[in-house]
C-alpha cells in the first residue's frame, strides 16, 4: 500500500466532508465520531457517480454523504448508493490515522487501491 499525506484530523469537521487531492485522485473525506468515542475517517472519490457533482459538498448522516444535488447518499464504508437516482457505488479508500512529531493527528490515503474495487473515474 501505498499511503499518502491528506491533511490534519483537526481539518476534518465531524458530519461533514472535506475535498482534498492526493495523488491527483480527489477526495471527499467525512469524519465520525461513534457515541463510544474515537474518529473514524471514510475516503470516498470526490465525485458522483450519477452526476458530476462533488460529494464534498453534500451532507454526512447516518454513515452516509449525499448528493446536494439530487440526494442520493453513498455508504461512507462500501461507497454504494443507499438511494435513486444513483445506481452506481463510488470507490473507497484505505484511510490510515497516524501521529505526528507533535502529537497531532494526520489522515493517510492510499490512492493506488480501492476498499470495494471500482476503479475511480
Amino acid at each position: 500500500m501505498s499511503f499518502e499525506r491528506a491533511c490534519a484530523l483537526s481539518e476534518i469537521d465531524t458530519d461533514e466532508a472535506r475535498a482534498v487531492t492526493v495523488g491527483g485522485v480527489e477526495l471527499a473525506l467525512a469524519k465520525v465520531e461513534p457515541a463510544d468515542g474515537g474518529a473514524e475517517v471514510f475516503a470516498l472519490q470526490d465525485l458522483c457517480s450519477h452526476a458530476a457533482v462533488p460529494l464534498s459538498e453534500g451532507d454526512v448522516v447516518d454513515g452516509t454523504v449525499e448528493c446536494w444535488l439530487h440526494g442520493s447518499c453513498f455508504d461512507l464504508r462500501t461507497g454504494k448508493p443507499a438511494n435513486f437516482p444513483a445506481t452506481e457505488p463510488v470507490a473507497t479508500f484505505p484511510v490510515e490515522l497516524r501521529p505526528d512529531p507533535s502529537g497531532a493527528i494526520d489522515v493517510y490515503v492510499d490512492v493506488q487501491t480501492t476498499l470495494n474495487g471500482v476503479t475511480p473515474a
